[in-house]
């Protein structure tokens, strides 16, 4: 059977690379069907996004044709820095402090096989006539 390969790439999510890494790890290399469940009993903030990014890849491979869904696996899921955004906050004596926000980007990559093909049907004999 041939294996198939689909992604999603999720960007600016609004958490800390170091955070959503520790979640992705969770699931790194597993089927996506163990990934959810674990995903979902996960009690971080980072679980969401990732658990979104995985579904959209899964969706992503279905619509690329007959996918046997229980073979599909989280073949790789990384994730890097995304935008910083520079904002302030009011400090004593009128001045402000700066910090950035930092966004992350998350990217998952999910394989699977092909559903084994159905045999043709053998064209019906024709009877042959009496004659």
């Amino acid at each position: 059977m041939a294996q198939k390969t689909a992604h999603a790439y999720i960007k600016g999510v609004d958490s800390q690379p170091r955070k959503v890494g520790i979640v992705a790890s969770l699931v790194r290399d597993r089927y996506v069907s163990d990934a959810i469940v674990i995903l979902e009993n996960t009690p971080r903030r980072a679980a969401k996004p990732v658990m979104k990014a995985i579904q959209s890849a899964t969706a992503n491979l279905m619509n690329t044709g007959s996918i046997d869904t229980k073979t599909i696996a989280i073949s790789r899921i990384s994730v890097t820095a995304g935008t910083r955004m520079r904002r302030y906050v009011p400090a004593s004596r009128g001045r402000a402090l700066p910090y950035e926000k930092i966004s992350s980007n998350i990217f998952v990559e999910v394989v699977g096989d092909e559903k084994a093909k159905k045999a043709a049907a053998k064209p019906a004999e024709e009877k042959k006539e009496n004659k």
